[in-house]
Formats: C-alpha cells, sequence, structure tokens
C-alpha cells in the first residue's frame, strides 16, 4: 500500500473540505445549507483514506505500532470522525477549520517521521481498552476546545456589535453554547472511563514514567467536574466556560502527548 499517494490524497481532501468551510462562513448562512453536503462527503472520503493509512502504519508483525506520530495521527482521525458523524444531525462542521488542517499536519508529519512504539499482539484486552477509551476522551474534549474557540471568537464579535458574515454563519450563540456542554459532558464521562479503566487494570498507573501522564489527567478531570458543576448549579457560561474548558484541555495535551514526546522525541524510551 502507497502511504505517500495515501498522504497526499487524503490531505487534498481535508484541505478541500477546510476550503469548502471558508467559503460557507464568508458567504454567510443562506450559501451554509447546499454546501455541507459537500463538506461531509469530503470530510468523509478523507476519513476513509487516512483509516487505510492508519491500518497499514498501526498494524504491523511485531504488534500495534503507537509511537509518537502514529498516536498522534490515530487521535486526529478519530477528532475527524466524531466531528463528521456528529455533523450529521448538528451544525458542527464549522469546527472542520481547525481539525481537517491539524489531521494533515499529523499525516504529514507521521509520513515524514516514521518511529516505533510497539503495543505488542499479546497485551491484554483491559489494556487495548485503556488506550481506546484514553484516545476517544482526548478526541472528544479537543472538538471541545475547538468548539469554546469559536465560541469565543462569536461572543467576542457580537459584544462589538460587528459579527461579519463569519460570526453571522455560525449557529446561534445559545446553540453553540449548549454543543460545547455536550461535548465536555460526553467527554469527561470517557476521561472517566479511562481513568476508572486504568486504576482497576493497569499495574503501573503510579510507575515512574506515566505518574505524570497520570497526574495531569487527574487535574484534568477536576477541571472538568468543577466546569460541569459550575454549570449546573451557578449557570456558568461565556468567557467562565470557555477558560475552564481550554485551561482542562491543556492540562490533557500535556499528559497525553507532552509525557510521549519527551518519553519517545527526548529520551529514546
Amino acid at each position: 500500500m502507497n502511504e505517500t499517494f495515501l498522504t497526499i490524497a487524503a490531505t487534498a481532501l481535508y484541505l478541500g473540505a477546510t476550503v469548502l468551510i471558508v467559503l460557507q462562513l464568508y458567504r454567510g448562512s443562506e450559501y451554509a445549507g447546499g454546501q455541507r453536503p459537500a463538506i461531509l462527503a469530503a470530510g468523509f472520503a478523507a476519513l476513509a483514506l487516512h483509516g487505510l493509512l492508519l491500518y497499514s502504519e498501526l498494524l504491523t508483525a511485531q504488534g500495534i505500532n503507537l509511537s509518537f506520530f502514529n498516536a498522534a495521527s490515530l487521535t486526529a482521525w478519530m477528532i475527524s470522525a466524531l466531528l463528521l458523524v456528529s455533523a450529521l444531525g448538528k451544525p458542527v462542521e464549522t469546527l472542520g477549520l481547525v481539525v481537517f488542517p491539524l489531521a494533515c499536519a499529523s499525516m504529514l508529519a507521521d509520513l515524514g517521521f516514521p518511529g516505533r512504539h510497539m503495543l505488542a499482539d499479546e497485551a491484554n484486552w483491559e489494556l487495548r481498552l485503556h488506550v481506546t477509551v484514553s484516545i476517544l476522551a482526548y478526541a472528544m474534549l479537543t472538538l471541545a476546545s475547538v468548539q469554546a474557540l469559536l465560541l469565543a471568537f462569536q461572543d467576542r464579535k457580537l459584544r462589538s456589535h460587528h459579527p461579519g458574515g463569519v460570526a453571522r454563519a455560525l449557529p446561534p450563540l445559545q446553540t453553540m453554547e449548549s454543543l460545547l456542554f455536550e461535548m465536555i459532558g460526553l467527554g469527561f464521562v470517557l476521561l472517566s472511563l479511562s481513568l476508572l479503566s486504568g486504576f482497576l487494570y493497569l499495574d503501573d498507573m503510579f510507575a515512574q514514567h506515566v505518574a505524570h501522564k497520570t497526574l495531569l489527567s487527574i487535574i484534568a478531570w477536576i477541571v472538568f467536574a468543577a466546569l460541569l458543576w459550575g454549570r449546573y448549579r451557578f449557570g456558568w457560561r461565556g468567557a467562565t466556560a470557555i477558560r475552564w474548558t481550554l485551561s482542562g484541555f491543556v492540562l490533557l495535551m500535556l499528559a497525553y502527548f507532552g509525557s510521549k514526546a519527551i518519553l519517545e522525541l527526548v529520551l529514546h524510551r
């Protein structure tokens, strides 16, 4: 299987979908109705090619290769998949403006800097479950952070009384905020399951090489729990919700990829 061809083809389709989103935003909501099918078609086609690429890179004779850039590409694929599936029923395709270019970057980095970090075939199903749920949690909360950034942009434009074409093309502010908390809620459940599966099934959750990852993940869980409680108890919204969402995401990013980058790319472990 030609990995270079798959990378170029998937990148072209992801970028094509991104261009369509940009056109939708700048031409306004009247243009959006006819544009969504093309965005979704290009996105799903890119997702399929990206999936074939991952299949060839992840599954090896020695086991599953979860090197840093392979893991980043897999996470980007899951984020894109969650976005596209969600966009079938909700107006969230605008998030592709950030998500799709990130997916392109992850594939190109994986092609240019291949690595090896094997999860052996004999790894138990509990470990595989923990890894899968962890990546899903990160993917969903990444979508929530992108949604928070768009919400911040929209809120700023509306407060300035100069919303412009981009802000007008986005769903209403209340809808955007509801979507944000739906994503956070689902991401929080997945993050809870990730931590629970780690504590139940893994013997080394606090081993030296993952102690900081575990600690950062727990702090991120506390941040998102506090945000959801604040929303329920005090009606937190707007700038407060955005700050808490982005803080939790930064902690998760450091936990999931910061430690992996240091161990693999710096310490070569």
